[in-house]
């Protein structure tokens, strides 16, 4: 039986899936530290216990997005509020590559928070 975290990416389409499926390796390669949850009906990643981000698709613009816990605390350009207090958002394009640059400068900042 599955885990209704590995039925969230399973359940996803394409392209959409696959990014998250990236998505989800690459923040677990980041730290030895970063551990994956399902919490909230959602894929959340916690650095040391704290959760630090999630996966998510924006019910608007049915893109992948991956949620920053202390987004207000990060400063980035491409890093959205909406309507959240603490949490900030980078929206992905699936139907592009990924910019990992720019995925590589938020989470070098967001680590560097949590490893303080």
């Amino acid at each position: 039986m599955l885990r209704p975290i590995d039925e969230y990416f399973l359940q996803q389409q394409e392209p959409a899936k696959s990014c998250l499926q990236y998505l989800r390796e690459y923040i677990l390669r980041l730290d030895p530290h970063i551990t994956e949850a399902w919490k909230y009906r959602m894929p959340f990643y916690c650095y040391n216990e704290k959760m630090f981000c999630y996966l998510w698709v924006h019910k608007q613009y049915h893109q992948p997005y991956i949620g920053i816990v202390e987004g207000k605390r990060i400063h980035h350009p491409d890093l959205l509020t909406e309507k959240r207090a603490r949490m900030k958002i980078l929206l992905l394009d699936p139907d592009k590559d990924l910019p990992v640059k720019k995925i590589d400068t938020i989470f070098t900042a967001v680590l560097a928070l949590y490893r303080k």
